[in-house]
């Protein structure tokens, strides 16, 4: 089980620590690994193939926006993603469908939960360094979440 004050105790000067914004949604209350990230708008298409893909343990890092008028996951792209092994996913926007993504074996953490679905237009951005709440979260880097908040560092610190 991961702990971010402990990773935070044994590595101070390695980690970056965001903001406190993310409520804890997922099966997973700790989860952590390699990033891979997406930059999109009320549009989860990018959301949609990239938890396609097989996870290989990492997290992914949606940065759509802060919007807080649409949900970019709902349980469907959530069972997917935890089904091709991804170890969680972080939101800075909205997701919905929260009661069956509470039941699911990933990490799911999000501003808040709405029940409007994204338009699906396919824009976005993948693979590119991406930041909110003081943090800059870049491709290959590290993260780890659980209740106390969300760390990044840019090596394994497990």
């Amino acid at each position: 089980m991961i702990s971010t004050p402990d990773l935070c105790d044994a590595h101070a000067s390695k980690v970056q620590v965001l903001e406190p914004m993310m409520i804890n949604f997922g099966g997973r209350e700790s989860f952590g690994g390699k990033i891979s990230t997406i930059k999109c708008f009320e549009d989860n298409s990018l959301v949609r193939e990239l938890v396609a893909e097989t996870g290989n343990g990492r997290v992914l890092i949606v940065d759509a926006g802060g919007s807080m008028r649409r949900a970019c996951l709902g349980d469907m792209l959530a069972e997917i993603a935890s089904s091709n092994g991804w170890e969680g996913i972080i939101m800075y926007g909205c997701i919905r469908d929260v009661d069956e993504i509470a039941g699911l074996d990933i990490g799911v953490q999000a501003l808040g939960s709405h029940p409007m679905k994204t338009d699906k237009k396919g824009v976005g951005e993948r693979d590119i360094p991406v930041s909110f709440g003081g943090v800059t979260f870049a491709p290959g880097a590290y993260v780890y979440a659980d209740n106390n908040g969300v760390i990044v560092a840019q090596e394994s610190l497990l």
